[in-house]
């Protein structure tokens, strides 16, 4: 099966910058998963949600991306939460403690009732 290259789109719902991943999160994503973050970032000043639901597959190089966004959400005072991970990137993601900095939620619905009311 060939690899599907990752597309990065961001909307605005709210108050929360999303943004919505569609594909492989690994070495080629670099480029889309920055310049879809730094649009987000530019457009807001409250968390940015990752919405992975449409995610196929996350390699080592993947996750080193999203510890990027995530250092880069740290220095800029952002919020950095995700939703729609499989369970399997649930438990990648406790493994490698990046849950212990961003909160997970099971899709965006949730994400944004938890956010409206802190």
């Amino acid at each position: 099966m060939r690899a599907r290259a990752l597309e990065a789109s961001v909307r605005s719902r709210d108050g929360v910058m999303i943004v919505d991943l569609s594909g492989e999160i690994n070495a080629a994503a670099e480029a889309a998963l920055n310049a879809a973050f730094a649009e987000a970032s530019s457009q807001g000043t409250g968390a940015i949600l990752l919405n992975f639901r449409d995610v196929d597959y996350i390699n080592s190089t993947g996750i080193a991306l999203i510890v990027g966004l995530l250092a880069q959400a740290r220095k800029s005072g952002r919020r950095l939460l995700t939703c729609g991970l499989s369970d399997h990137y649930v438990e990648i993601f406790k493994i490698t403690r990046l849950a212990d900095f961003m909160t997970i939620y099971a899709d965006e619905g949730s994400a944004l009732a938890q956010t409206s009311t802190q």
